[in-house]
């Protein structure tokens, strides 16, 4: 999964969102009050997520929305599934 997000301290922090973001490496106490999101969520293979950026200190992180289902491996579940659970008594 690639990231728009530089994280650095050579840089003051840039929001050029959705090309490129320069954001600290780490969280700082204006974080957690003050954490705005950009743009619509974005889908990378499986994942849906965010980007999340403190307007304050302009700290960015990615958060994952949810996670699709691997439909072959849902597949592969149902048929494992259905062997395991089968009933060797007579049929009705």
């Amino acid at each position: 999964m690639l990231t728009t997000v530089e994280y650095t301290l050579a840089r003051p922090p840039l929001n050029l969102y959705p090309w490129h973001i320069v954001s600290p490496p780490h969280s700082g106490p204006c974080c957690f009050s003050s954490m705005q999101t950009l743009g619509d969520p974005q889908r990378d293979g499986r994942w849906e997520y965010v980007f999340r950026r403190c307007t304050a200190c302009g700290f960015t992180v990615r958060v994952i929305l949810r996670v699709f289902p691997d439909a072959a491996l849902l597949a592969d579940l149902r048929t494992t599934f259905a062997t395991v659970f089968r009933r060797n008594g007579p049929d009705p």
